[in-house]
């Protein structure tokens, strides 16, 4: 799943891909490099992200969904039910949700749904994230939303970095497992997050390749069907080394 944040602020890449044409020719750069899905966003979830209003994330995202949808599988990345309604009208065929909400939407579509566990909200979550046990409770989280959800094609976000603490994080990935036994495709996303950087000292979202890299090979290695990246090219070339005979 290749990223595409159509917005000014996201963490990694805001601001690269505003303009409608850039945005899709980046969207084709990543098909080229082997990215099966293109997931569009139009607000920033990044910590401390406000959020954006219906109409501008509809002028954002609208135009790059339609144009991609007849080359690539686009999931759309929001938190609005009108947004999710709208883009899979033009054209995307899965609701990535960071709210775990969106579930009618995508079951009245025909559309697949991942559904992501995040603590709190984006402004808040990352100021006082607290478990007993992260990986118990993100994994009830998730099994009960996607049970309830009666629909066909659902995936599973343990929300690395949604109101998680380095700890939690490396505990949600090294056990992996338990959310892959689950029976529930499990999607992953690490790509040039913070926690990285304080693990290997790449201070800025570039500096982190190597680690996102990484951390999508475990990930695949560990049984999850899909990883969210910003470097298709480098990851896909991993992933084909994990599966070569």
């Amino acid at each position: 799943m290749g990223v595409l944040n159509v917005t000014p602020d996201s963490f990694s890449d805001g601001g690269r891909w505003l303009d409608p044409a850039a945005a899709v020719a980046h969207g084709l750069q990543m098909v080229a490099e082997g990215a099966d899905v293109v997931d569009v966003g139009g607000e920033s979830t990044r910590p401390g992200a406000e959020p954006v209003p219906v109409d501008e994330e509809l002028r954002r995202v609208l135009p790059v969904v339609e144009a991609l949808a007849p080359h690539v599988r686009v999931s759309i990345d929001t938190r609005k039910a009108e947004v999710a309604e709208a883009a899979l009208g033009a054209g995307a065929t899965i609701v990535n949700d960071v709210s775990a909400t969106l579930a009618p939407v995508a079951k009245a579509a025909g559309a697949g749904w991942v559904a992501m566990h995040m603590q709190g909200d984006p402004a808040t979550m990352q100021q006082a994230p607290a478990y007993d046990d992260v990986v118990a409770e993100v994994t009830a989280f998730l099994v009960a939303r996607a049970g309830a959800a009666g629909i066909d094609e659902v995936w599973i976000d343990p929300g690395i970095g949604f109101g998680k603490t380095l700890a939690h994080n490396l505990s949600l990935l090294r056990h992996l497992d338990r959310l892959v036994a689950t029976g529930y495709p499990v999607l992953v996303g690490t790509s040039r997050k913070t926690f990285l950087g304080r693990l290997t000292g790449g201070a800025g979202a570039d500096d982190r390749v190597e680690a996102s890299v990484a951390t999508a090979a475990w990930a695949l290695s560990q049984g999850a069907s899909m990883v969210r990246v910003h470097d298709v090219a480098p990851t896909v070339a991993a992933a084909r080394l994990l599966s070569a005979p």
